[in-house]
Parts: structure tokens; C-alpha cells; sequence
């Protein structure tokens, strides 16, 4: 554990990128103890001025989504980019001592082996508020440590889609087609918030399910009001599972990124990330 004799060494470490030293420094982060949160205070402060130049994406679905599948196919697409990458995965759902998501981190195996990948669970025990606090404490560390891409996933209940979407750069909502009446299963905040809805599981036979779905969605996102001047929020398709799609979904960030730079709407959605 990290403490005051060995905080300005673990900073060096950690923002020469050393997982060992990211993992315990998250770990301080966590902790309740009165003395530990002093101390993170400490750190968080040091590191400010090396936070903020990764891509933040926040990425939520439904159980059975496959946002597991999702992640580890877009992770290692973006390390074979030369991306080093991070997931903060946040359940409210999730007990204090595991749950789902840990589970979901024994799934994205080859995520989790990749030198240049780190994924750190946060279970919530229901308490969303805290867990997302805690979340945007972690994308900061991983900043400091040197991410290109901070990914933060969430289960889509509660209120947990906005508390994500306003930490993050880019929303992505991860859907699957179900029997056509598939704009059931997505909430109108939802769809207000999402700057790309991304239709998992177009693979089998489920092809012509996904194109209805993709309509829908399309058509329903029209007559909303933008989130952004500059964005008309995309609708895409993909197999996370045969590996398809996953490119598209990565150049749509890059034209979403691009366009919300080149306003200097992206900068105030920062200010607005550090005064909340």
C-alpha cells in the first residue's frame, strides 16, 4: 500500500506507467480509512497536471448485451492500434466483495493478459453516487499512467447511464435486437444521452432483426432533440462475437472526437466534467 514515505516515489511510477503501482494506487483511492483518503487527496492533486489528453468513453447495456464480448474484441482492436487502454467497470448491481462484473473480467481474458490493458472492477453495493465518484477518481489515475483510452462500462439501470455520460467524452449504448419491438427496452433518457447506440450480435440469424431495430432506432433519434449541434448520434451494427463491425464503431468515435474538437464543444464538455 502506498503511504507518505513512498508517495512521491509511487507518483514516478505510476506515471511511468507501472500497473503494479496504478493498482495500488487505486486501492488507496478506494479506501475509507480517514488517513488512506487524506493521502489520496494528496496523489490526486499531484497527478492533476498530468490528467486529461486520454480519448474518455463511457459504454452501458442491458445484461445480455454482451458487453464483455464488446470490450475485449474494441480493446484489442485499439492495442493493435498501439492504444494502451483501460476499463473501469462499474456495477451498481454488484456486491462489495465481487458480483457480475468481476465475473466479466475473467471473460475479456485476452484484454485482461495484454501488457498494455488494465481493468479494474468497481462494485457499488446500489450505491451508484459513490461508485461513479470513485470511477471518475480511477479514469484519472489511468490518465496520469498513461491510457490513451479510459473506457468506463456500466450496467443500463437506475440512473447510471447520465451519471456515466457526464464523465466521459463519448456514450456509447450497447443494444441488441430483440422481436421488433426493441424501443421498449430503451429508456427516451437513454436514447438522449447516447452519442452512438451500437447493435450487438448481428451475426446467425439474427441479421434481419438488427436491420429492423437499426431503423428504429435511426428513426427515433431524428426526432429527438440533439445532444449536440455539431453530432447527429449514429446508430451502428456488430458481431463483438465474429469480430465484425468493431472498426466501424472505433471511426465513428474518431469523426465524433474530431467534430466536437473542431467547435471546442469537446473542451467545455471537459470544464464541465472538472466542475462536477
Amino acid at each position: 500500500m502506498i503511504n507518505e514515505a513512498t508517495l512521491a516515489e509511487s507518483i514516478r511510477r505510476l506515471r511511468q506507467g507501472e500497473r503494479a503501482t496504478l493498482a495500488q494506487a487505486m486501492t488507496l483511492v478506494e479506501s475509507r480509512h480517514s488517513r488512506h483518503q487524506a493521502l489520496s487527496t494528496q496523489l490526486l492533486d499531484a497527478i492533476m497536471p498530468y490528467c486529461g489528453n486520454a480519448l474518455r468513453l463511457g459504454v452501458t447495456g442491458t445484461p445480455g448485451a454482451g458487453k464483455s464480448t464488446f470490450l475485449e474484441a474494441f480493446g484489442m482492436l485499439l492495442i493493435r492500434d498501439g492504444l494502451k487502454v483501460a476499463v473501469i467497470a462499474v456495477d451498481p448491481s454488484s456486491p462489495v466483495t465481487g458480483g457480475s462484473i468481476l465475473g466479466d473480467k475473467t471473460r475479456m481474458n485476452d484484454l485482461a493478459r495484454a501488457e498494455t490493458a488494465f481493468i479494474r472492477p468497481v462494485p457499488s453495493s446500489g450505491h451508484l453516487g459513490g461508485a461513479s465518484q470513485r470511477a471518475r477518481e480511477l479514469m484519472l489515475l489511468c490518465e496520469a499512467a498513461g491510457y490513451d483510452v479510459v473506457i468506463v462500462e456500466t450496467v443500463g439501470v437506475g440512473q447510471s447511464e447520465t451519471e456515466v455520460a457526464r464523465m466521459v467524452d463519448c456514450f456509447i449504448s450497447l443494444q441488441i435486437a430483440g422481436g421488433g419491438d426493441d424501443l421498449q427496452g430503451i429508456k427516451k433518457g437513454l436514447m438522449e444521452v447516447a452519442d452512438l447506440i451500437v447493435i450487438n450480435k448481428d451475426d446467425g440469424d439474427n441479421h434481419t432483426n438488427v436491420a429492423i431495430a437499426r431503423h428504429m432506432y435511426e428513426s427515433a433519434l431524428h426526432i429527438l432533440r440533439r445532444k449536440y449541434d455539431e453530432w447527429q448520434p449514429r446508430v451502428l451494427t456488430c458481431s463483438a462475437l465474429e469480430k465484425r463491425g468493431i472498426d466501424e464503431i472505433w471511426h465513428a468515435i474518431i469523426d465524433f472526437k474530431t467534430a466536437l474538437t473542431a467547435s471546442g464543444r469537446l473542451q467545455q464538455v471537459r470544464q464541465q466534467q472538472s466542475v462536477e
